[in-house]
């Protein structure tokens, strides 16, 4: 019997478009390879549609919360709908920048130095010597983060405005020069390291989704030793926050170092991006996976429990 896989996608984050694009490529990709396919643009009555519909699986490409935070992950083990990519206590924990970086720490992986502030307090002034790194605890897609450059003389201003959207708290981090990396794991085997390029200030939303914002070198031009540990780095993160399915690790390479002490994690996202331009695909092809490939290894992977 063909299995009957539920797409959730979109959703009400800020990361809500991102989501679409993914969802629409994961759902034809699906459909490629055979299975029966109903898109689900998530809104709150999503237990009830779930309920309702009954699908074999559901493949989650929801980015943010509530889809990668735990929260569908909990509505989806209620209903007992196997599902794709990590479970209720690894997504939590991903999603929270701050807890994640505890686990990543006692688990002996490098994460950057740095403190949870107030959107309020980080207005005010100052909260770490220049340059460093703002960025909402809770998000995804590089919205809302800021680099404060060593000349700036002011906090971002942004912070002030009435219409903020991305959380009352922020991580404030260490800025590390260097070459930005990712990698992926898929399972318990690392993919490719690629490291990414961009003209613009730094690898931020339009850098990530807008055509030509990035190149992508895969694989990474670093030496070999840097390449096998960020691979590493990449499973053990997986491993420590307790992830499933896929995950994507990113990293920043202070290069001058000119060894592995230079090579930090920065975060690990559960629910890694799946649009054409993303690196989840691109790290998967260079495997020898295709897109439907991908896909169909995602569905048959759900699981509850998880």
């Amino acid at each position: 019997m063909v299995k009957h896989v539920a797409v959730l996608m979109g959703g009400w984050s800020p990361e809500r478009q991102v989501s679409l694009w993914s969802g629409e490529a994961c759902a034809k990709a699906a459909e490629s390879v055979g299975y029966r396919v109903t898109r689900v643009d998530v809104g709150r009555d999503i237990a009830q549609v779930l309920d309702a519909l009954r699908p074999d699986v559901a493949l989650n490409v929801l980015h943010g919360r509530p889809g990668e935070d735990g929260t569908i992950q909990g509505i989806l083990e209620v209903l007992r709908i196997p599902y794709t990519h990590s479970g209720v206590l690894a997504s939590a924990l991903a999603m929270d920048k701050t807890q994640a970086k505890i686990i990543l720490t006692a688990h002996g992986i490098p994460v950057p130095e740095g403190r949870l502030v107030s959107r309020a307090e980080a207005a005010r002034a100052h909260v770490l010597p220049r340059p460093y790194v703002l960025k909402p605890n809770t998000g995804g897609s590089s919205v809302g983060v800021f680099i404060v450059r060593e000349d700036q003389e002011h906090p971002p201003q942004e912070l002030h405005r009435p219409d903020w959207g991305f959380g009352e708290e922020l991580l404030a981090e260490r800025y590390i020069p260097g070459l930005e990396l990712t990698c992926a794991v898929m399972g318990d085997k690392a993919l490719g390291v690629i490291e990414i390029q961009s003209d613009l200030k730094f690898y931020d939303y339009e850098a990530k989704y807008a055509p030509g914002g990035s190149r992508h070198i895969l694989p990474a031009q670093i030496l070999p030793n840097i390449y096998q540990k960020a691979q590493m780095l990449a499973v053990e993160a997986h491993r420590a926050l307790g992830c499933r399915g896929i995950s994507r690790s990113d990293f920043r390479y202070d290069d001058r170092t000119g060894d592995e002490s230079g090579l930090v994690c920065l975060e690990v996202n559960t629910q890694p991006g799946m649009t054409e331009m993303s690196l989840v695909p691109e790290l998967a092809a260079h495997e020898g996976h295709s897109f439907g490939e991908l896909v169909r290894w995602m569905v048959e992977d759900a699981s509850l429990d998880r």
